[in-house]
C-alpha cells in the first residue's frame, strides 16, 4: 500500500500473510474501512495492532499538515528585505513574480497617501441655543491702585483768538504818597555816661506830622525807600561822636578828630523802611570828651530825610 503527502511522498509496505475475504483477490484495491475490518479479525492480532498504529498516524500527519504549515511560516524569522532589495534568486522560480501557497492569508493592499488634505468633521453647538436669561448687576468692586502718571504730552496748537471783552469798571483814582522831615537844633550838647538821644527844637518840614518832636525820632507811616543826612558842627579840641540809628541798630557813624579849630562835618544814606520803623540820632557815651557844638542863636546841627519811592507802587 502507498501513500502520498503534499510535501512529499510516504510509503507503507505490508508484507505480513493476512487473511482475505473473498473477493478480495478478484479487488485487490480495497478501502481503508475494508483493510481496518481485515486487521481486526485476522489471525495474527499483533501485526494487525501495529499496522492499525501506523496507518492511524498516517491519516492523523495528513490531517494536521495545514496547521502545521500555518506555525512554522510565523516561527520563521520575519525580516523581508525591501522591494526594492529583493533579488530575482528571491523569488523561488527567478521570474520576478513571489511565489505564494493558496492558503496563504491574503495581505492587505498598501495605503497611499491621498493628495487631497483630509478634513475632520468637528460638530458645531449653537451656544444661542443655550444660552440663558441675563442676570442681575453685581456690586461695584474696589478702586484699584493708581497707576504712575504718564510723561508730559507735547504742547498742543494755539486756539483761536477770542472776542474782544468788555470795557471794565472805572478804577481807583490814582494816589500818590508823600514823606519828608528837616529839623535843627539850636543846643550844644555834651556826652555823659550813658547814650544820650538827640532831641530838635526847631521844626522846617515835618509832612503830616511823622517826625515825633518830642522824641526825636522819625516813625514810618509809608513803608518805601528814604533818604537821610545829618549835619554837626564840632567843638575844638574835643571829638565828635554820632550814630544814625534804625531802631536799634547803628547804620551810619558821624565823626570828627580833636582839632584846634572847628568844622561842619556831614553823613546821608538811603534806607529801605517799613511800617513803624523809627530812625533817630544818637550821642555816644563819654569814654572820651565827646561835644557837638551849637549856641542859641543859630541852627547848626540838621535831620532831614523823605520818601523816595513807596513800597507799594511797586
Amino acid at each position: 500500500m502507498r501513500i502520498q503527502s503534499g510535501h512529499g511522498h510516504m510509503a507503507v509496505m505490508f508484507s505480513s500473510t493476512l487473511p482475505v475475504w473473498p473477493g478480495q483477490r478478484k479487488h485487490p484495491h480495497c478501502s481503508p474501512a475494508e483493510l481496518l475490518w481485515t486487521l481486526m479479525f485476522g489471525p495474527a492480532k499483533i501485526k494487525m495492532l501495529v499496522s492499525s498504529f501506523v496507518l492511524l498516524m498516517v491519516v492523523f500527519a495528513k490531517w494536521v499538515e495545514p496547521y502545521i504549515a500555518q506555525y512554522r511560516d510565523v516561527d520563521q524569522d520575519t525580516y523581508e528585505p525591501s522591494e526594492n532589495q529583493k533579488s530575482p534568486e528571491y523569488y523561488r522560480d527567478g521570474s520576478g513574480t513571489e511565489c505564494r501557497r493558496c492558503c496563504d492569508p491574503a495581505e492587505e493592499a498598501p495605503q497611499y497617501a491621498s493628495p487631497y488634505p483630509q478634513y475632520n468633521i468637528v460638530p458645531q453647538i449653537n451656544i444661542t441655543i443655550l444660552k440663558g436669561e441675563k442676570g442681575d448687576t453685581g456690586v461695584r468692586g474696589p478702586y484699584g491702585k493708581t497707576g504712575k502718571s504718564g510723561q508730559t504730552g507735547p504742547r498742543g496748537p494755539y486756539g483761536v483768538k477770542g472776542n474782544k471783552g468788555s470795557i471794565g469798571s472805572p478804577g481807583e483814582p490814582c494816589k500818590s504818597y508823600y514823606a519828608a522831615f528837616s529839623v535843627g537844633r539850636k543846643k550844644a550838647l555834651h556826652s555823659n555816661d550813658y547814650y544820650q538821644t538827640m532831641i530838635f527844637d526847631t521844626e522846617f518840614v515835618n509832612l503830616y506830622g511823622h517826625f515825633n518832636m518830642f522824641t526825636g525820632k522819625f516813625f514810618c507811616y509809608v513803608p518805601g525807600i528814604y533818604f537821610f543826612s545829618l549835619n554837626a558842627h564840632t567843638w575844638n579840641q574835643k571829638e565828635t561822636y554820632l550814630h544814625l540809628m534804625k531802631n536799634e541798630q547803628e547804620m551810619a557813624i558821624l565823626y570828627a578828630q580833636p582839632s584846634d579849630r572847628s568844622i561842619m562835618q556831614s553823613q546821608s544814606l538811603m534806607l529801605e523802611l517799613e511800617r513803624d520803623d523809627q530812625v533817630w540820632i544818637r550821642l555816644f557815651k563819654g569814654e572820651r570828651e565827646n561835644a557837638v557844638f551849637s549856641d542859641d542863636f543859630d541852627t547848626y546841627i540838621t535831620f532831614s530825610g523823605y520818601l523816595i519811592k513807596a513800597k507799594s507802587e511797586g
